[in-house]
């Protein structure tokens, strides 16, 4: 028989109705001239004021498995914010697309940050979060930018990088970073060179910061999107799921959350 993969197994979980105490909620806020459209999940069960929890999507944009992974961060206590780094709500169809979205995107700092900083006076406002303790993940393009938010100085408990790319034109400063960082990758991603760990390594070390880098053997790029096998096919990118490195990483998320947050 067929293993389900872990990723599914939870969404299962969270749709069974004992689970049905998770709300989930569309929400608008505007930075400039630009209506961002995320979507925020959270446990209405859970007593008291908790944890806030940023998602940063994919380079598709901010589509259902952002959406997912917020709900899950929900039945874990947490309350999430799926944030929209591309305004609109915009996903994109093809790599081309994506790539030009992302790219308009971390070529101009200053712009992303401003839409990070507004989704997380957004999700600070919610009645269920402690303004206090935040914390961001980021998938493939949003493991890129919770790391240069980090290093921007953004003021997160801290952040976790899956499958993320480590290259930055703005490298941390010794005690900008406030938070602990937690990166999750693929072994054998051929988008993240030796090279760039060692040199995103040197980084973190040289701006003293409390980090942690954990490789995944065996695992490529996208390990933990189950469709990044049929995204793969389709546009030719080495990209794949895969369960173990899926299941593991999220369990490692988990434990860096409640350490942070104890």
């Amino acid at each position: 028989m067929k293993k389900i993969p872990l990723f599914f197994y939870l969404l299962m979980i969270c749709s069974a109705p004992a689970s049905a105490a998770v709300q989930g909620e569309e929400v608008e806020y505007r930075v400039g001239d630009t209506t961002m459209r995320g979507y925020l999940a959270f446990d209405d069960a859970v007593q008291g004021a908790r944890p806030g929890i940023l998602v940063v999507h994919e380079w598709w944009g901010h589509n259902e498995y952002a959406r997912e992974r917020a709900r899950m961060l929900a039945e874990l206590g947490y309350t999430a914010l799926a944030l929209d780094m591309y305004g609109e709500g915009r996903t994109a169809e093809h790599p081309d697309e994506a790539g030009r979205f992302a790219t308009a995107v971390r070529t101009n700092l200053p712009e992303a940050k401003k839409r990070f900083d507004a989704a997380m006076t957004r999700l600070q406002a919610h009645p269920s979060v402690d303004a206090s303790k935040i914390a961001a993940i980021g998938y493939c393009f949003g493991g890129a930018v919770v790391l240069e938010m980090a290093r921007a100085g953004v003021d997160l408990d801290g952040v976790v990088s899956f499958h993320g790319s480590l290259g930055t034109q703005n490298p941390a400063q010794k005690g900008a970073v406030k938070g602990r960082v937690l990166v999750l990758n693929g072994a054998d991603d051929p988008l993240v060179t030796e090279e760039e760990i060692a040199a995103f390594k040197e980084e973190m070390e040289r701006a003293g910061v409390d980090y942690r880098f954990v490789n995944y053997r065996g695992a490529v790029h996208s390990f933990t999107n189950p469709r990044a096998d049929e995204f793969g096919r389709k546009f030719g990118l080495p990209l794949a799921y895969d369960a173990e490195a899926d299941a593991h990483s999220w369990r490692e998320m988990k434990s860096f959350f409640e350490e942070i947050f104890k």
